[in-house]
């Protein structure tokens, strides 16, 4: 509670009674992200895609995981480890979408750097997880904790914010249900999850509420 109030008070200091107007400059690091995402609205062509995702059997599995990975491994099992494992095997398969256009040229990467978005104090950061298409779901998600703690300490380097090849980013942590999420240039695509809701779907001509993701 105290660090919380001790952020709010960073970020929105007390303003005077009175006052209409605060002018604040951006950090470099702030402009130079708003620059970027201005930067992929003029120079990439953007489409988006829904898809709706029955999360029931992720669930179930990270239920029976989380305990023993948790007791065994240190780690906290999210969701997000899956989304990363079955993202880099997604990119294998059309591994178009994990190229890079540079100039008249297309640059196919054999490799993964999965860019995970991360609320930090400043506002969202894409570290990005080095060859996370040679990692386990618990070697991920031990990669994409220690990530998330150095964004809210303010520790990432440029060498953690740079040479992402694909970004994932989940607006299911703010309640919402969907999105889209601007290209992180000079990648050509991005993944943005959503909030898991309990919904009615038609399951072999039956009517059942199922766990569901945009």
């Amino acid at each position: 509670a105290d660090r919380a109030q001790h952020v709010t008070e960073r970020v929105r200091p007390a303003i005077a009674s009175g006052t209409r107007e605060t002018r604040e400059k951006m950090t470099t690091r702030r402009k130079r992200i708003a620059e970027n995402l201005l930067l992929s609205q003029q120079a990439t062509a953007h489409l988006t895609t829904f898809n709706e995702i029955d999360m029931t059997a992720i669930v179930a599995l990270r239920e029976r995981l989380k305990e023993r990975v948790e007791k065994d491994q240190g780690v906290k099992l999210s969701f997000m480890p899956f989304f990363a494992k079955a993202a880099c095997l997604a990119l294998k398969a059309y591994p178009a979408v994990n190229a890079q256009i540079d100039g008249d040229s297309i640059v196919y990467k054999h490799y993964v750097n999965m860019g995970i978005a991360v609320a930090a104090e400043g506002g969202l950061v894409v570290p990005r997880l080095k060859d996370a298409d040679k990692k386990s779901i618990v070697e991920s998600g031990k990669d994409i904790g220690a990530l998330a703690k150095k964004a809210r300490d303010g520790k990432l380097t440029m060498d953690d914010l740079t040479g992402g090849t694909f970004t994932i980013t989940n607006g299911g942590v703010f309640g919402s249900l969907v999105s889209t999420p601007i290209i992180n240039y000079p990648q050509v695509g991005i993944l943005g999850l959503h909030k898991t809701q309990d919904r009615p779907v038609a399951i072999n001509g039956k009517v059942e509420i199922r766990p569901m993701m945009y």
